[in-house]
């Protein structure tokens, strides 16, 4: 009772004490709550139809398409931009595919494994014609190939044998495949469900041939806009606003934009590090000129293309234009050192020799592997001696398990970057070998019995060694020209700063607008996606710390100007207004120049007005007029002229793109040789009608409400 009573007494703390230590527990589970929420943010690329995307499951996607890619390439690697352009296919893929499975949805349609199987039985598709899956003989894609493949898969999965790995790349190829097949399936059933909503009739199809076969000779007085001063213009605030009423879905911007002011400097080698790059390339010229074997000179030099030791065609050079356009014309010898502006390179070149060597081989071989190396020389020994005394290379391939058939060999190692002793060994021996001749080459991993039986495609190729150096700038360089931008960034903590420092560090602000989210890089630099979150993270107003970017050779500095919301441009937008104000002028311009005409009656008054009067043939409703006094296409000049009977003069001017028209309408005719085919008129304007409402996906996407924050990753 006593206790009872101390804990009544103490009451109002205890309420207080349980109250904090209640809150502090909330608190604690409101803040995990809010990190996991914050977690799971920081993991989205974007949005579709409200759906989020997660940055795994897209990361995933652009694998698949990256293998599908290197299988179809016979590629392992990728440049950074391909990789770009990778994600920038799959995301409009993605999105494409969630916008159309959700309206098809709501129409009921769907893709059966019965329409899967047939586009596979006919083997027609472009993408089944691609793939792995293909006759050699017949060059049709082959689904009775892709069972087989799939069951072996199936075993070898079930066995785990070593096959596997091997063959799992071409499982997921064909995953990817699948998919892609699916939604394409799906889509043409939605294209064709639209397009049985298009219909024509025979009304529709006698005027549309009328419109493309009627053609009409016309006499034309052109007033162009430029004959009125802009300077005689006046346009107001009010004329501006009444045109963006008019002129206003123009103005709708589907993403959210950013404009920016930025400098951007590059560093460029000095005077003193050409000169050392100069004489460090002179010393290799002479090097290079005397060497016994050109790979150690080569090799010591940094050179950016590697010395293969094997003669090639001047297409081995093909990344290096400069190369490949004087390989052909050097004799034999070493050049001088060679600037190459276009890449910013020195180069020298040594020519060993010129040979003609086939650019194919058809060969076939044996490969010969023992327990020991002298078990291998034996055996391919023993092999070579029974050829030479008649055996069927077929069927001693077949003792050793092997097929022993014909193969071409081509000339893809001249585009090798490097290549191995042994490998070199090989490929001489296939270009210099005798038809019919049995070689017998000795390995380290073994032997290699090989025949040559056919060589085409005879053509001049070089043996050539080529030293190609950037002319690069020297770390002084960089840390002096880092220490200037550095200051001059410290000091310029608002645009006006900027813009005032500028000039007198020698550095030049300039502008881009209109930055989406969906660019890679600022101004096409590279390495400048910190640089791009910063912008979409920024005030208008606020300045970026310094970026070093491009290849390590760009200072960067960006300051934000303005943000453009999603939606309508307001009026007084200066890219609007600028829009708004060439209308505006224009209107008037033709209204001046209306009047001007106003109770003309013939051509000759129209030139009495001013009017340049030119003979206009062969206009039809169909082809808007091309006038060359103005330089213009006309669209409206060609439905006035087609609204005219033949022999009269047109009863208003006409307001142009680029001036104001009035014309005689000489004579009318059909076009000879035309002749009226009421069925093919019929299907050519349901034609036209679905290309008006092709532009359906593009519609549904708008509508998707996407987000795209690929760029805070990527």
């Amino acid at each position: 009772m006593a206790a009872l009573g101390k804990i009544r007494s103490r009451g109002a703390w205890l309420i207080i004490i349980i109250g904090l230590g209640l809150f502090a527990f909330i608190a604690e589970e409101a803040v995990r709550s809010c990190n996991g929420i914050k977690g799971e943010a920081s993991q989205n690329i974007g949005e579709v139809l409200g759906e989020k995307v997660n940055v795994q499951e897209f990361q995933k996607m652009v694998e698949e398409f990256q293998n599908v890619n290197k299988i179809m390439s016979q590629r392992d690697n990728f440049t950074e931009d391909e990789m770009n352009q990778f994600r920038d296919q799959v995301w409009q893929q993605m999105v494409t595919n969630k916008v159309l499975e959700r309206d098809a949805a709501k129409v009921g349609l769907a893709v059966t494994e019965d329409e899967l199987n047939e586009v596979l039985k006919e083997g027609t598709n472009p993408m089944l014609v691609q793939s792995p899956f293909v006759n050699q003989q017949t060059g049709r894609f082959d689904v009775n190939a892709l069972k087989q493949f799939l069951d072996g898969y199936n075993k070898a999965k079930a066995s785990n044998s070593p096959e596997l790995e091997q063959m799992q790349s071409f499982y997921d190829y064909w995953l990817f495949m699948e998919k892609t097949l699916r939604t394409q399936i799906l889509g043409q059933k939605y294209q064709s469900l639209l397009a049985s909503c298009v219909l024509s009739n025979k009304v529709e199809a006698k005027l549309a041939f009328k419109d493309e076969n009627e053609e009409a000779d016309v006499q034309l007085a052109s007033l162009p806009y430029s004959s009125v001063k802009d300077a005689d213009i006046k346009v107001s605030d009010e004329d501006l606003k009444a045109k963006y009423e008019e002129l206003k879905p123009l103005f709708m911007q589907s993403v959210e934009t950013r404009d920016i002011k930025y400098v951007d400097y590059q560093i460029l080698p000095s005077v003193a590090d050409r000169n050392a790059i100069n004489k460090n390339m002179t010393a290799l010229q002479a090097q290079l000129a005397s060497a016994a074997d050109p790979a150690q000179v080569v090799s010591k030099s940094g050179s950016i293309i590697s010395y293969l030791g094997l003669p090639v065609s001047s297409k081995a050079y093909v990344a290096y234009p400069d190369i490949a356009g004087r390989i052909d014309s050097l004799a034999v010898g070493t050049t001088g050192v060679i600037e190459n502006k276009a890449d910013n390179t020195l180069n020298i070149i040594r020519v060993m020799s010129k040979v003609q060597l086939p650019d194919s081989v058809q060969i076939r071989q044996i490969q010969v592997a023992g327990a020991t190396v002298e078990q291998s020389r034996q055996k391919a020994d023993s092999i070579q001696k029974a050829l030479a005394g008649g055996a069927n290379f077929e069927e001693i391939a077949k003792r050793y398990a092997q097929t022993g058939e014909k193969t071409w060999f081509t000339n893809a190692y001249e585009t090798a970057t490097t290549i191995s002793p042994e490998n070199r060994q090989y490929v001489e021996a296939v270009l210099n070998g005798e038809v019919n001749a049995v070689q017998n080459l000795a390995l380290s991993q073994g032997n290699v019995i090989l025949q040559v039986l056919d060589k085409r495609a005879v053509s001049s190729k070089t043996l050539a060694a080529v030293i190609k150096k950037p002319i690069e700038f020297s770390n002084d360089t960089r840390s002096a020209a880092f220490n200037k931008f550095s200051e001059y960034v410290a000091k310029g903590t608002t645009i006006e700063e900027l813009e005032k420092n500028a000039a007198k560090y020698g550095y030049k602000v300039q502008s881009q607008n209109n930055i989406a989210t969906t660019v890679h890089n600022v101004v096409g630099i590279r390495s400048t996606r910190e640089a791009l979150k910063w912008i979409f993270d920024a005030k208008t107003g606020d300045v970026s710390p310094l970026y070093e970017c491009g290849n390590n050779d760009h200072f960067m500095v960006v300051a934000l100007t303005n943000i453009h919301p999603q939606g309508y441009r307001s009026w007084d937008d200066a890219e609007v207004k600028e829009m708004l104000k060439r209308e505006v002028m224009k209107d008037k311009k033709a209204a001046q120049l209306m009047a001007k005409l106003k109770g003309v009656t013939n051509i000759a008054g129209a030139q009495a007005k001013g009017a340049k009067v030119s003979a206009l043939n062969q206009v039809t409703f169909s082809a808007p007029a091309f006038v060359q006094e103005t330089g213009s296409v006309e669209p409206a000049l060609s439905g006035a002229i087609a609204a005219t009977q033949a022999g009269k003069f047109s009863k208003n001017p006409v307001k142009g793109e680029s001036g104001v028209y009035t014309f005689q309408v000489v004579k009318k005719a059909q076009r000879a040789g035309s002749k009226y085919d009421e069925a093919k008129m019929m299907q050519q304007c349901e034609q036209a009608n679905l290309q008006h409402v092709g532009g359906f996906m593009q519609d549904l996407v708008l509508k998707a409400q996407v987000v795209d924050k690929r760029y805070l990753f990527f």
